[in-house]
């Protein structure tokens, strides 16, 4: 991974090596977004967190201390590129997070589970819920967005085909009814056209904002360091605009009670060890 911002269209990324992606055979009803599926996933529990969609949003309960991972899946038959910030922070470069930035290419299909902030092609510190102002977020200067992961997903542009031209046949006279003047009008034409540079798509700056609460928030804290290698390669955006953007907050579960994206009443069940109804008796013997 190179220090310096990568330009808006060319960019040299991260791809998940193969030891740390695997496959989905079904969608999941906790799936955020078209292009790519986006959970978020308690790795204490092994728990994918409920979504609750409220006011337009999708919103995530977190337990405090509890390490998490975002878990991205590619939908398409195609190559994907995932710019992914967790508190406003790019979880790679660790920047400010905008669109035009570094991220994780997946393959067709590919799922990536993302565990951390990128320390090395070989390393990450673990997410974990935490207090907002304990956040990786706060700690580096960067408080106001605390408590939303975001994904913005782009397509690869499609490479056109070049085809040679016809060759062309010379003139029967040097100087016939087109005369070597409209021949060099001609090349001059050409030329120019060929010269012309093709316009650039201004890349779109990301713009999001926070919900303010005078609850204590949660936020991404800065944990301990894992294992998570991943190679490099180039991809060409087809837009600087995402073809997707996906959008979730989090925060824990009291907090979401009290702002009523959580209804109190519908409370998660517990579960029970021993959920098999009694049955009087003894063990029976095998079959």
């Amino acid at each position: 991974m190179t220090s310096h911002r990568p330009s808006p269209r060319l960019h040299r990324l991260a791809l998940t090596s193969i030891a740390a992606t695997a496959l989905l055979s079904a969608l999941s009803a906790q799936a955020v977004g078209r292009l790519a599926d986006v959970q978020v996933v308690d790795r204490d529990s092994g728990e994918t967190l409920q979504v609750h969609r409220h006011r337009g949003e999708h919103w995530v309960a977190g337990r405090p201390g509890a390490r998490y991972a975002v878990s991205v899946r590619n939908t398409t038959g195609a190559r994907v590129m995932t710019v992914v910030s967790v508190d406003g922070v790019n979880v790679i470069s660790g920047e400010t997070a905008a669109l035009d930035q570094t991220g994780y290419v997946l393959s067709p299909w590919q799922q990536y589970d993302i565990h951390g902030w990128r320390k090395s092609s070989s390393e990450v510190a673990a997410f974990h819920f935490t207090a907002a102002p304990a956040s990786y977020a706060a700690r580096t200067g960067h408080p106001d967005h605390v408590g939303v992961i975001g994904v913005a997903v782009f397509r690869e542009k499609v490479q056109p085909v070049t085809v040679p031209e016809p060759e062309q046949r010379p003139e029967p006279l040097p100087y016939g009814p087109h005369g070597p003047h409209a021949s060099r009008e001609r090349l001059a034409r050409s030329e120019a056209a060929g010269a012309a540079p093709a316009p650039a798509d201004a890349p779109a700056a990301a713009q999001d904002s926070a919900a303010r609460s005078t609850a204590p928030r949660l936020g991404t804290g800065h944990g301990e360091r894992e294992d998570a290698w991943v190679g490099h390669t180039t991809f060409e955006r087809r837009s600087a605009r995402p073809d997707d953007l996906i959008r979730i907050r989090y925060d824990s579960h009291e907090n979401l009670v009290a702002m009523g994206v959580i209804n109190p009443r519908q409370q998660p069940p517990r579960p029970n060890p021993f959920p098999a109804p009694p049955q009087p008796g003894y063990v029976p013997d095998p079959q």
